[in-house]
């Protein structure tokens, strides 16, 4: 691999939930988000990205969309989350056939890193599990112990999961991240708010100023943050509220080069060399 770090966005197809869901301030009905008594006029579809990141030090993969079974069987696979979550995948979008696409496989992938264990962050983990390490913060595996509701078990059944620690780094709203490579060019930065363990990935050049945020769910959209406007599904309001106006400063950094929500209408698929 070059000195360079290139930053693959894919999307993994979109999903498809009431725009309550990432838009709490379109509705004062709590439970609006799971679309129940809502039609479908309430309903938007959204991009599923996931990155694919090549580092001199290794190919790194964050998140890893949909599974290749909602398809054909989306009611059995999303379970419960059916029909809060409705996955959309054209063939060819699933991460083991976009890997394909780029000259890769599975096995090629040195680090998986999972924001979070959501079901549209982590259906298609079964997709990539012979990759060599599958990394989640300790928060987040513990959440996904402990937490029936948000989470879909089987989507990572046959994978080896391994945990990492944060470290008080003054990074973030809580001040604690996970230092891949110990080199400050991959930072998992914990943003909990919207889960437990939720991580937002600030990708830097060794030595150098210029880097890139990987928001991840802390807002759905650009919007999110420059209008304040927290997710519908929250573990802890406050946390959520530190964690975007933490976002909201960061986009304003003269060095940040983009900042990516997940789930942006506006975010194309691209690639971002640093």
């Amino acid at each position: 691999m070059s000195e360079n770090i290139k930053i693959h966005v894919l999307h993994t197809g979109k999903v498809i939930v009431d725009v309550s869901l990432p838009f709490s301030n379109v509705s004062k009905n709590p439970i609006a988000w799971t679309g129940i008594f809502r039609g479908k006029d309430h309903q938007v579809s959204l991009p599923v990205s996931v990155y694919l990141v090549e580092h001199p030090k290794g190919l790194i993969l964050i998140d890893t969309g949909w599974h290749s079974d909602n398809r054909s069987n989306q009611k059995k696979n999303l379970s419960f989350q059916y029909p809060i979550n409705k996955a959309d995948l054209p063939e060819g979008q699933a991460i083991h056939e976009q890997l394909k696409q780029l000259g890769y496989t599975p096995e090629d992938i040195d680090y998986v890193l999972m924001s979070h264990m959501h079901c549209d962050h982590a259906d298609g983990l079964r997709h990539v599990k012979k990759a060599k390490n599958i990394l989640l913060s300790k928060p987040e595996y513990k959440a996904i112990k402990k937490d029936k509701m948000h989470y879909l078990s089987h989507e990572w059944k046959g994978v080896k999961l391994s945990t990492f620690d944060f470290k008080y780094t003054n990074i973030g709203p809580k001040g604690y991240s996970f230092d891949l490579f110990g080199d400050g060019t991959v930072q998992m930065v914990w943003c909990p708010g919207h889960s437990k363990g939720l991580c937002s990935t600030i990708i830097k050049k060794e030595n150098g100023n210029d880097f890139v945020l990987l928001a991840s769910d802390v807002g759905y959209a650009s919007k999110s943050w420059e209008e304040n406007i927290l997710p519908g599904v929250l573990v802890n309001k406050k946390d959520a509220q530190e964690s975007l106006n933490w976002v909201e400063y960061i986009a304003q950094d003269e060095n940040c080069v983009e900042v990516i929500a997940n789930h942006d209408t506006k975010t194309e698929p691209h690639t971002i060399i640093l």
